[in-house]
């Protein structure tokens, strides 16, 4: 329930919101008379309150009920006894580096925080850093300058994270480089959710915050990689697999 709880706190002020909105319209149908609209009142308030309870549900089932942030079942895609160099990227929330380590002690292991993404000055993040605290090997990055040797790095892995390169040429650039860094037969592990219906669905729109799948295959075909396997983790986010 840890990341569920910080889903909460970032977003406690427009759940609390919604909260009053739909008690407002729950109350506000007490006073109507027209007994159509007092329908549709009771309707939009009872949708709105199910979103909250559904979004929170879905977060639940994408980060705490899941393996997305600790990739156990990665078995015909990663073997970490072969694995050797390793980069993990994140956007300023790192749950993941400390298990890596713990579980795999013989890999080399280089954490990166993307360098300005739209999380960096948010207030939970001070909160989240105290519920997971930074790498102390952490560093810095620019997304379209990756700080490794050419041919360095097995695997570069990204959870939730790649969506904080905003723009389209910078996304590009960050897989040319990790196409440049990346040994022979290396490949990228990204974990993302899309902006398809199931998101809109449970995350209104909070699914603007993310890309279309179409939009991931075009900034990856024109970096001259390809996707070699599409796997879903849960019924909101999927795992790419993104090499030559």
């Amino acid at each position: 329930m840890k990341i569920t709880k910080l889903v909460i706190l970032f977003n406690y002020q427009k759940i609390l919101l919604g909260i009053i909105v739909s008690i407002l319209l729950f109350a506000w149908s007490f006073w109507i008379e027209s007994q159509e609209f007092v329908l549709v009142l009771r309707i939009l308030s009872g949708l709105i309150f199910l979103n909250i309870i559904a979004s929170l549900v879905a977060s639940y089932m994408l980060y705490d009920h899941s393996d997305v942030y600790t990739l156990k079942n990665v078995k015909g895609i990663l073997d970490w006894h072969k694995t050797k160099d390793a980069v993990l990227v994140h956007a300023s929330f790192d749950p993941l580096s400390r298990t890596l380590e713990e579980e795999h002690p013989e890999l080399h292991l280089t954490v990166c925080d993307i360098f300005e993404n739209r999380h960096e000055k948010d207030k939970g993040i001070k909160i989240s850093k105290k519920v997971f605290p930074p790498n102390p090997k952490e560093i810095k990055i620019s997304p379209d300058k990756l700080p490794f040797e050419d041919q360095s790095q097995d695997v570069i892995i990204a959870v939730t994270a790649l969506h904080e390169i905003l723009d389209h040429h910078q996304r590009v650039l960050f897989f040319k480089e990790a196409k440049r860094v990346l040994k022979d037969g290396g490949i990228i592990m990204m974990s993302e959710q899309f902006r398809d219906l199931i998101n809109f669905i449970f995350f209104n729109i909070g699914a603007f915050h993310f890309l279309r799948e179409k939009q991931w295959k075009k900034a990856i075909h024109e970096a001259g990689l390809k996707i070699i396997k599409n796997k879903k983790i849960t019924p909101f986010a999927n795992m790419l697999v993104v090499g030559e």
